[in-house]
């Protein structure tokens, strides 16, 4: 079931909605004349993004005024889509957490995430006093939504931070690439805790094992700079073994720890 709510982005936000969650305004679109529909309801600074299939910024498109229409869905393939309002918003970050086969959920501390051009490129742990103070209503949600699911296993939302609350953005059920700091930043990682749940043993402590835990992914040629990465002997570096650096690509990830 998780699977199937989180692999289709409408059924996706109409479960959050109807769990009494904050989305973004949304409308499902199958055709053109759908999409012009749905600019007339929600507005035309939009994105229009496919139902399935798409991350990092792929099956995509922005609209800025209704003009954009055509472009847009020609863009993505001409394939059901939802249109999402733009959602004025300070920070973005995820609560992860873990539930385990006899219901007990555990989070780790949230990381406020930096996206370039689509894609994740900086999480930090500690968030900050703003994302912190809507950290408690995001995790609420979060856990109503493992508990509907009857998850198990680890679980994470994405979170816009606005005046209005934390605006839930998606779920991915699975480790996450924002969650990757957890590996040497954690007392468990994120990895650990998954295996543990779905094994049906304890869950580790989810702590942060430093003060300050900064996970920066290295996105196409980035990668090359291992050297000078290792140099600094507070960095932890992990390449993913890609045959091939190409822009946009994850190859890797370093992660650095404040004590």
């Amino acid at each position: 079931q998780a699977l199937r709510v989180a692999q289709d982005r409408l059924a996706e936000k109409r479960f959050v909605c109807d769990l009494g969650g904050l989305t973004a305004p949304f409308a499902p679109v199958d055709s053109l004349d759908d999409l012009e529909a749905a600019i007339a309801m929600i507005g035309s600074r939009a994105i229009l993004k496919t139902n399935r299939m798409g991350y990092d910024g792929k099956g995509q498109a922005r609209l800025n005024e209704p003009g954009d229409a055509v472009g847009a869905w020609n863009a993505i393939g001409r394939q059901s889509a939802i249109l999402e309002g733009f959602v004025t918003f300070a920070e973005e970050f995820s609560v992860i957490l873990v539930r385990g086969v006899d219901g007990e959920v555990r989070f780790w501390d949230s990381a406020a995430n930096v996206h370039v051009d689509g894609i994740l490129d900086t999480s930090i742990a500690p968030a900050g006093p703003l994302i912190e103070g809507q950290v408690p209503a995001a995790r609420a949600l979060a856990r109503q939504i493992a508990d509907a699911l009857d998850y198990v296993g680890v679980l994470t939302c994405e979170f816009f931070a606005s005046a209005d609350g934390p605006v839930f953005n998606e779920m991915a059920p699975r480790v996450h690439n924002s969650g990757h700091g957890t590996i040497e930043g954690a007392l468990t990682s994120q990895f650990e805790n998954h295996v543990r749940a779905i094994c049906g043993l304890p869950l580790g402590d989810t702590a942060l094992a430093a003060r300050r835990v900064e996970m920066r992914n290295l996105i196409g040629d980035a990668a090359h700079d291992w050297a000078a990465i290792l140099s600094d002997p507070a960095n932890h570096l992990h390449l993913y073994g890609k045959d091939e650096a190409r822009p946009g690509r994850k190859m890797g990830h370093v992660t650095r720890l404040a004590l």
